[in-house]
């Protein structure tokens, strides 16, 4: 039986630091062996990194440092201009937090300056922000300007939205993915976030702009594979990577004046929507791929479902006039 197990390599030239501390390569090198997603282990290595050249400025060592240091770190980064995310400082400390408890087990220290404390006061507190959708007018401009992408573009638009797609998820569909007998998509477990494989529908205007464009794809190229193909002169046929596909994002919202539209933009209000619609949250989670309910009772507040029941019978119809907007950009 062939292993679908895959052990993505560290990007070592973006983490010189880290590549030379022996405790934080071993750690990198334990994480890339559990398997964990390349942009997962992308994120640890930068926060390492950055938590590194902190600890090298200041003179202070990973096996001393201290829970008042280590606060003081996290300080720096609400300060030093840059201005980091609540959510981004949150991963850096459970980057931290990990690390740390790594060198508990392999004996390098006796404690963990990053675990939570006894009393149950965090060392930086969480915001809880609901994810940013587009109203109507945002919708509208945005697929103006996604009408002068290539035929591609637009279905990767299309399944982004429709099958609500993380943009790893996305970028590596293959060709033996699809089932167009059924209309449904195979998210494979080493590209999801939570490692489990889903099988997700996509909708019958979907399905016409993917027939458009595996027409075109012939024209590429007839080898099987990752189903998306760059047409870009620099990376002509060749797959299109999930920065690439973040630029192809940037320049819609560009053109839509609309900055805020992302590539996680098109996930966003698929399962917004589909709260509206009044699924159940345990259907929304499922369809999502997420491994808590927390994570999708986002959706269920952000479509305010629970505070309009008119709202969300009014809203039954909006996931297929949606989809039908999609498949005009064909037009």
């Amino acid at each position: 039986m062939a292993c679908d197990f895959v052990v993505h390599p560290i990007r070592w030239d973006r983490c010189p630091l880290a590549a030379a501390d022996p405790h934080a390569r071993a750690w990198l090198t334990l994480q890339s062996h559990r398997g964990l997603a390349p942009n997962t282990l992308d994120a640890y290595s930068r926060a390492l990194e950055r938590y590194l050249s902190f600890l090298i400025k200041h003179h202070f060592s990973c096996v001393s440092v201290n829970r008042t240091e280590i606060a003081l770190y996290l300080s720096s980064l609400r300060s030093n201009g840059t201005c980091l995310a609540n959510a981004t400082i949150q991963q850096t400390l459970t980057v931290i937090r990990l690390f740390h408890a790594y060198l508990m087990e392999e004996g390098v220290r006796a404690n963990n300056p990053a675990a939570h404390s006894h009393t149950g006061r965090p060392l930086i507190a969480r915001h809880h922000k609901l994810p940013w959708i587009p109203n109507e007018d945002d919708w509208n401009l945005i697929l103006d300007a996604a009408r002068q992408e290539p035929i591609g573009n637009r279905v990767m638009l299309a399944f982004a939205y429709d099958a609500g797609l993380r943009r790893e998820e996305l970028c590596s569909l293959r060709s033996d993915d699809i089932d167009p007998s059924r209309r449904t998509l195979r998210i494979r477990a080493e590209t999801t976030k939570g490692r489990r494989e889903r099988i997700v529908p996509y909708s019958v205007t979907s399905g016409e702009l993917l027939h458009h464009y595996l027409q075109h794809r012939r024209t590429l190229g007839q080898k099987r594979g990752l189903l998306f193909l760059s047409e870009s002169r620099r990376n002509y046929t060749q797959p299109i990577s999930i920065w690439s596909w973040s630029k192809v994002i940037l320049g819609v919202a560009r053109r839509a004046q609309v900055e805020r539209f992302s590539t996680h933009t098109l996930r966003h209000l698929c399962l917004t929507d589909l709260a509206r619609a009044g699924w159940d949250i345990h259907e929304i989670a499922a369809f999502a791929g997420h491994r808590s309910i927390q994570t999708t009772l986002l959706y269920i507040h952000l479509s305010g479902r629970d505070l309009s029941a008119k709202l969300a019978a009014g809203m039954a119809q909006i996931h297929a006039r949606r989809t039908q907007m999609l498949a005009e950009m064909n037009a």
